[in-house]
């Protein structure tokens, strides 16, 4: 599998919204997720803010110890949250990861496709661009797996809707790009490549579980599905242009 690194894509202006959004989420990651604490704060943490497909689906708390999150979970003695915000915790959920490896790779994804993205779409149609594809592909999977008390978290359904819209915007862009044993050797490939192989790897596994060793393919391929058609619906595949104003002949004497 081929690790992208960057693109050879300028942009016209800062990606501001994009770096509040990986900052949210590196600031959630290493300031409120308790990833050193344990695997029972972990879950705590989990059973709180992470969209859980039955708790979504029946609308009230799950019992911890019918959480599917590992053989530990039954032994944490932990209490429901008879509070928790469950409709709420689909846009939690988008800022949580299982782990520094989770976050680095979908922040590194973010990174590299999101800049041009904000730049067509502007900042604020951007960040409600972003939100909604995570929420829609969060929805897919919870449809199709309604019974599942496995708690879904992480941006990958939003990150997955930036990259169908890059691969539909961009789609000969040139992405620098490494495979990790020759990592000392990057070449450039075009977008339709790199991006177009990575959906169809989500696409070829798409009935993988959501955590717990597992990743949500099928969020992964909603969400890419649902960010090439928003481009398509916005219009955005052909870039406005703003023609100069022709200066009027003036009279001659």
């Amino acid at each position: 599998m081929v690790i992208p690194i960057g693109d050879l894509n300028p942009v016209r202006r800062r990606p501001w919204v994009l770096r509040l959004i990986i900052l949210a989420n590196l600031a959630v990651f290493f300031g409120l997720q308790p990833w050193i604490d344990g695997q029972c704060a972990q879950l705590a943490f989990f059973l709180r803010w992470a969209a859980i497909p039955a708790e979504l689906l029946q609308g009230t708390p799950l019992n911890p110890a019918d959480v599917a999150n590992g053989p530990f979970s039954a032994e944490c003695g932990l209490s429901p949250v008879t509070d928790k915000a469950i409709y709420g915790s689909a846009v939690s959920s988008l800022f949580l990861h299982a782990d520094i490896w989770h976050l680095l790779g979908n922040m590194l994804f973010l990174w590299i496709f999101g800049n041009n993205i904000e730049d067509r779409m502007g900042h604020g149609r951007f960040a409600g661009f972003y939100l909604l594809v995570g929420l829609l592909a969060t929805a897919v999977f919870v449809a199709a797996n309604s019974g599942q008390a496995v708690p879904l978290v992480g941006a990958s359904g939003a990150v997955a809707g930036v990259l169908g819209a890059y691969l539909i915007l961009f789609p000969t862009a040139r992405v620098t790009v490494i495979i990790p044993p020759l990592f000392f050797l990057p070449f450039a490939l075009p977008a339709i490549i790199v991006l177009g192989g990575w959906f169809l790897l989500q696409l070829r596994d798409v009935s993988g579980p959501a955590v717990g060793g597992g990743v949500a393919y099928l969020a992964h391929v909603a969400g890419f599905v649902f960010g090439a058609v928003a481009v398509l619906v916005l219009g955005l595949r052909t870039p406005r242009v703003r023609r100069r104003r022709q200066p009027r002949p003036r009279p001659t004497a």
